[in-house]
């Protein structure tokens, strides 16, 4: 347990260390949780056309609220109930997905997982993300380790775009929005190996980290969506940053993840796609 007036740990490798296990800990049992309700029928509701949530996705979150109340002396931002106990723009903040993939978990589809990231002052630090219907966990500290099933991973070794295999994903309003990625995943397509769509952004992350996708790249999400999986991509050597080649601002719902050999050249590849859109 980290004591509540100890939130400096933050800034030691031990503090760090301990935290991770709070959030791989409170993961591992939302994910649980979670895991009795996928493929067994939980009762759905729409948030939105496309926008899905179900009992369980609320009762994780709860949980993993709970677990990190009690244990650490963060606020909690989550999918389903929003921020909590917010005192200060530049603290220290849980982020937390109960459910990332919802869509996936209600059509019995095992690519969901539960994502908690702790972000210090905008940044991601660490994370812990754990797919039950997978088998996977995987953790990491931003700028030092990051692991699968415990064991070390790291990002790939690929350098050429056309050999990388990436991943992408599709905003909610993709309908009714001309911002739907969509030109991007066709033009991308045609210039690299292939591009997947699992339909989780922090799985998305994670597999960037163990180097089964070379890059990955999104926009329209939320912070909790990617604050675990970004700590965990900068743990295992891996480049973030905004569409333009900026630092990472996870508030603003964009991101590209790499192995960092081929970034400079997935962020010219979108900047074409935006060019060409804005003459059209």
């Amino acid at each position: 347990m980290i004591p509540k007036n100890e939130a400096p740990m933050v800034a030691t490798e031990e503090g760090q260390r301990a935290l991770l296990q709070i959030a791989l800990e409170s993961a591992r049992e939302a994910a649980k949780l979670a895991l009795i309700g996928w493929r067994n029928k939980p009762r759905v509701e729409h948030k939105g056309p496309v926008d899905l949530v179900t009992d369980f996705d609320r009762a994780s979150e709860q949980l993993l609220r709970d677990r990190l109340h009690a244990r650490t002396p963060f606020s909690v931002v989550g999918e389903e109930a929003g921020a909590d106990r917010v005192t200060a723009s530049r603290e220290s903040l849980w982020y937390v997905d109960p459910i990332d993939g919802t869509t996936n978990f209600v059509h019995g589809h095992p690519f969901f997982c539960v994502s908690v990231g702790l972000l210090h002052e905008g940044t991601p630090l660490l994370g812990a993300v754990v797919a039950p219907a997978l088998g996977y966990e995987w953790t990491g500290i931003a700028g030092k380790w990051a692991t699968r099933n415990g064991e070390p991973c790291r990002v790939s070794s690929v350098a050429s775009f056309q050999d990388s295999l990436l991943a992408t994903g599709f905003p909610y309003d993709r309908r009714t929005s001309e911002d739907n990625n969509l030109d991007a995943f066709v033009a991308i397509k045609k210039k690299c190996q292939a591009v997947r769509r699992c339909g989780s952004a922090a799985i998305d992350l994670c597999m960037v980290a163990e180097g089964t996708y070379d890059g990955y790249w999104e926009r329209k999400l939320n912070a909790w969506d990617v604050a675990g999986g970004s700590a965990i991509v900068l743990g295992a050597g891996g480049r973030l940053s905004g569409y333009g080649g900026e630092a990472v601002n996870l508030l603003r719902g964009e991101v590209i993840a790499t192995n960092g050999r081929i970034h400079d050249a997935l962020i010219d590849e979108l900047a074409q796609v935006h060019t060409l859109r804005g003459r059209t």
